[in-house]
Protein backbone atom coordinates (compact mmCIF):
# COMPACT_ATOMS: atom_id res chain seq x y z
CA UNK A 1 0.00 0.00 0.00
CA UNK A 2 2.28 2.76 -1.23
CA UNK A 3 -0.26 5.81 -0.67
CA UNK A 4 -0.14 4.40 2.99
CA UNK A 5 3.89 4.80 3.10
CA UNK A 6 3.59 8.11 1.36
CA UNK A 7 1.23 9.63 3.82
CA UNK A 8 3.49 8.81 6.60
CA UNK A 9 6.42 9.91 4.75
CA UNK A 10 4.68 13.15 4.03
CA UNK A 11 3.56 13.73 7.99
CA UNK A 12 6.96 13.53 8.97
CA UNK A 13 8.86 15.60 6.00
CA UNK A 14 6.70 18.36 6.73
CA UNK A 15 6.15 18.29 10.61
CA UNK A 16 10.19 17.94 10.53
CA UNK A 17 11.31 20.47 8.01
CA UNK A 18 8.48 22.85 10.54
CA UNK A 19 10.64 21.80 13.55
CA UNK A 20 13.93 22.40 11.37
CA UNK A 21 12.51 25.63 10.71
CA UNK A 22 11.84 26.97 14.24
CA UNK A 23 15.80 25.71 15.34
CA UNK A 24 17.29 28.00 12.72
CA UNK A 25 14.94 31.11 14.22
CA UNK A 26 15.99 30.00 17.08
CA UNK A 27 19.84 29.66 16.12
CA UNK A 28 19.35 33.31 14.64
CA UNK A 29 17.38 34.51 17.24
CA UNK A 30 19.65 34.14 20.13
CA UNK A 31 18.04 37.63 21.89
CA UNK A 32 14.45 37.10 21.67
CA UNK A 33 12.47 34.60 23.71
CA UNK A 34 11.82 30.81 22.76
CA UNK A 35 8.64 30.52 24.77
CA UNK A 36 6.46 31.13 21.44
CA UNK A 37 9.26 28.52 19.12
CA UNK A 38 9.09 26.25 21.97
CA UNK A 39 4.79 26.23 21.84
CA UNK A 40 5.53 25.78 17.59
CA UNK A 41 7.56 22.74 18.23
CA UNK A 42 5.25 20.87 21.08
CA UNK A 43 1.85 21.56 18.66
CA UNK A 44 3.75 20.23 15.58
CA UNK A 45 5.13 17.08 17.48
CA UNK A 46 1.23 16.41 19.25
CA UNK A 47 -0.31 16.99 15.61
CA UNK A 48 2.80 14.39 14.37
CA UNK A 49 1.44 11.96 17.35
CA UNK A 50 -2.49 12.50 16.27
CA UNK A 51 -2.07 12.21 12.48
CA UNK A 52 0.14 9.01 13.16
CA UNK A 53 -2.93 7.65 15.52
CA UNK A 54 -4.88 8.24 12.75
CA UNK A 55 -3.17 6.44 10.46
CA UNK A 56 -3.25 3.32 12.44
CA UNK A 57 -6.12 3.87 12.92
CA UNK A 58 -8.03 -0.03 11.42
CA UNK A 59 -11.45 1.36 12.13
CA UNK A 60 -12.13 3.43 8.89
CA UNK A 61 -14.68 1.83 6.47
CA UNK A 62 -13.67 3.94 3.76
CA UNK A 63 -9.39 4.19 3.16
CA UNK A 64 -9.25 6.93 0.75
CA UNK A 65 -11.50 8.79 2.11
CA UNK A 66 -10.34 8.50 5.33
CA UNK A 67 -6.36 9.07 4.48
CA UNK A 68 -7.93 12.28 2.16
CA UNK A 69 -8.75 13.80 5.28
CA UNK A 70 -5.76 13.04 7.27
CA UNK A 71 -3.95 14.72 4.21
CA UNK A 72 -6.22 17.96 4.11
CA UNK A 73 -5.42 17.91 8.02
CA UNK A 74 -1.85 17.78 7.47
CA UNK A 75 -1.98 20.51 5.09
CA UNK A 76 -4.53 22.87 7.20
CA UNK A 77 -2.44 22.52 10.40
CA UNK A 78 1.12 22.69 8.60
CA UNK A 79 0.09 26.43 7.35
CA UNK A 80 -1.03 27.11 10.96
CA UNK A 81 2.01 25.98 12.58
CA UNK A 82 4.18 27.61 9.17
CA UNK A 83 1.79 31.26 9.94
CA UNK A 84 3.01 30.96 12.88
CA UNK A 85 6.64 30.65 12.48
CA UNK A 86 6.32 33.44 10.12
CA UNK A 87 4.85 35.71 12.79
CA UNK A 88 7.60 35.31 14.91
Amino acid sequence: MANRRDLKKDINYVLGDIIEAVYIWELTNPDKDTKKSEKIIDDAIETFDVLIAKMNDKTAEDKKKHFNSIRAELEEKGRKLIDQINAL
